[in-house]
């Protein structure tokens, strides 16, 4: 078996090997991946994390020995906690990188990094919502997991993340997850709600907030009313998606 890390601040996992294929997600600073194909340049990859699938161009990743993927599993959780900070390449050029990216990465590069990592917010549950408060504005972007842009599982998955808790990359993996709630009234800050479609698909989920408000990302990174039919848009005047079930993960 062969071993990769990201190298860079984030490069797009591809649902086909080329660049004009979909991006289903994306690698931050110091994800690492076990390699299971290759077409040309592009290497099918499994994210560590999350078990995720798909294609990432080989110029944007360096290989590494079993070793080193065995320390990267054991430092998954620890990550930098602002909205960007940066590491010390080994020619004293700075890179900058993303909030919730692997700080593994800087012990397999050599690299130096000085700034704020999240160790205070392992399992601080009561913490989730200002966490995701980070992430506020970010636009909507299809595979995103930054605050340049995300969406809506991206936000839970790396929210959760940065509080030491393994969710699925999409909405109707995460759903799967933790244990339902009978009644709104019973969520607490940090629980998950998850929306479906007119064919009971889950398409969309977000992090709740008190006095039911909830955090997700719909065309930007916004807070809006939850009642027992779903989210509701106060501009307009509309319900966006329509409740199927809030679920408590921690």
């Amino acid at each position: 078996m062969q071993y990769g890390i990201c190298k860079l601040g984030v490069i797009p996992v591809r649902f086909k090997a080329n660049d004009e294929s979909e991006m289903v997600t994306q690698l931050l600073y110091g994800d690492h991946f076990e390699i299971i194909n290759q077409q040309g340049n592009w290497l099918q990859i499994r994210i560590a994390f999350d078990h995720y699938e798909g294609w990432i161009d080989q110029k944007q990743i360096e290989l590494i020995n079993n070793n080193q993927f065995e320390t990267c599993m054991n430092q998954v959780f620890d990550c930098s906690a602002d909205l960007i900070e940066y590491v010390q390449l080994a020619d004293q050029s700075l890179m900058s990188i993303p909030l919730g990216s692997c700080l593994s990465g800087q012990f397999v590069f050599k690299h130096q990094f000085e700034g704020h990592n999240n160790q205070q917010l392992i399992d601080q549950k009561t913490a989730i919502p200002e966490t995701a408060f980070m992430y506020l504005n970010a636009p909507y972007l299809w595979g995103g997991k930054t605050p340049f842009g995300i969406d809506c599982s991206g936000l839970t998955q790396m929210v959760y993340r940065m509080h030491g808790y393994v969710l699925p990359r999409d909405a109707s993996q995460q759903a799967k997850e933790g244990d339902a709630l009978s009644f709104i009234e019973e969520s607490e800050p940090g629980d998950l709600a998850f929306f479906d479609n007119d064919e009971g698909n889950i398409i969309h989920v977000g992090i709740m907030l008190k006095d039911n408000y909830i955090i997700h990302a719909h065309g930007h990174v916004r807070i809006d009313r939850i009642d027992h039919t779903g989210i509701f848009n106060v501009e307009t005047k509309t319900y966006s998606h329509q409740l199927r079930v809030i679920k408590k993960i921690i």
